[in-house]
C-alpha cells in the first residue's frame, strides 16, 4: 500500500524516524533510518502502516466474535437455569509475533499471504464445565448466520498423539472499515476445566524444557489427560443424574398454580416499567 500526497510531504529528510522505544537498540535504528533515502523511508512507514491496520482489522475481528459469545454466556446466565460457559479468554498476536509465525511457515512477509496463510492470529478460548458444553457452544457459534465456518477440529472424539484434546474452530466474520469490508479468520478453541487445566501444564512444561520433554514426562503427560478426561467422563454423568432430579419446591408445589399470579398488579406494573427503563424499550 503506497503512501498518500500528505504521507509524501512528510517523508522529508528531516521526517523523524518511527518511535522505537529507548534502550541501546534505539539509536543505531534510529541511524540506520536517517541513512534511508526518502523512497525508502516511504516505503518503510507505509509498511508499516498497513501492517498497524491489518493488525487492527484483527482486534476487531476479535471484539465482535468476544461479543457473540459474552452475549451467549449473559444470556445463559440471565435466562436459562445453567450457564455452560465457565470462563472466556482471548488474545491477538504482536506484528513481531505475527512475522515470526510466517517465517517459521516459510509464509512469504506480505499482508495477503499472511491473510491466507496463518489462522491464530486472533483467538479465543472458552471453559465449559462438561464435555457436552463444549459441542452444545460449537453448534451455537457455527448456526450465526454472519460466521463463516473456515475449518472444524475436533480433538475430543479424536485426540492428539500426546493426550491433548480441545474443539478448535476456525470462522470468518466480516469487518466494516471506513473504505472497505475486510473478512477476518479468528480460531476458537472450546474445552471443559480438566482439558484446559492439562493443556496449561502441558504448555508450562514444553516451555520449561525449551520442546526436549523427556519420555517419562511426555508419558506422564498422556496418563494425566487419560485421567482428566475419566473426571470429565464421571463429572458429566453425575450433572446428568442430578438433572433428572425432580425440580420442585414447597413454593413451586403451593397454590397459587402461577407465582406471578400472587404478585400484587401495581408491583408488577411497576416492575416491567424499571426492565423497560433499563433496557430502552
Amino acid at each position: 500500500m503506497s503512501a498518500d500526497a500528505h504521507e509524501a510531504d512528510r517523508l522529508s529528510p528531516g521526517f523523524p524516524p518511527p518511535t522505537v522505544g529507548s534502550g541501546p537498540l534505539a539509536e543505531p535504528v534510529a541511524q540506520s533510518f536517517a541513512r534511508l533515502s526518502p523512497d525508502q523511508r516511504g516505503a518503510l512507514v507505509a509498511a508499516r502502516d498497513e501492517l498497524t491496520r491489518f493488525v487492527m482489522a484483527y482486534q476487531f475481528g476479535l471484539e465482535e466474535m468476544l461479543t457473540k459469545v459474552n452475549i451467549l454466556k449473559d444470556e445463559f446466565s440471565y435466562v436459562h437455569d445453567y450457564n455452560p460457559i465457565e470462563h472466556v479468554s482471548s488474545r491477538l498476536k504482536s506484528p513481531e509475533g505475527i512475522l515470526a509465525k510466517a517465517v517459521r511457515k516459510g509464509c512469504p512477509l506480505r499482508v495477503d499471504a499472511i491473510r491466507e496463510q496463518i489462522f491464530d492470529i486472533a483467538g479465543i478460548r472458552i471453559t465449559c464445565s462438561f464435555i457436552a458444553d463444549t459441542y452444545t457452544i460449537r453448534d451455537m457459534l457455527m448456526s450465526q448466520e454472519d460466521v463463516t465456518v473456515v475449518e472444524v477440529k475436533d480433538y475430543i472424539a479424536h485426540p492428539k498423539e500426546n493426550g491433548y484434546k480441545s474443539l478448535h474452530l476456525i470462522v470468518q466474520v466480516p469487518v466494516f472499515l471506513s473504505d472497505r469490508v475486510e473478512h477476518v479468520k479468528v480460531e476458537i478453541q472450546i474445552r471443559t476445566i480438566a482439558m484446559d487445566f492439562w493443556a496449561s501444564l502441558e504448555h508450562k512444561i514444553y516451555y520449561k524444557y525449551d520442546g526436549d520433554v523427556p519420555q517419562t514426562l511426555l508419558d506422564e503427560l498422556r496418563d494425566a489427560a487419560t485421567v482428566a478426561n475419566r473426571l470429565d467422563v464421571k463429572m458429566e454423568r453425575l450433572h446428568q443424574e442430578v438433572s433428572r432430579l425432580p425440580h420442585t419446591s414447597a413454593a413451586e408445589t403451593s397454590e397459587p398454580s402461577s407465582a406471578l399470579e400472587a404478585v400484587p398488579a401495581e408491583l408488577l406494573q411497576t416492575l416491567f416499567q424499571q426492565i423497560g427503563r433499563e433496557t430502552g424499550t
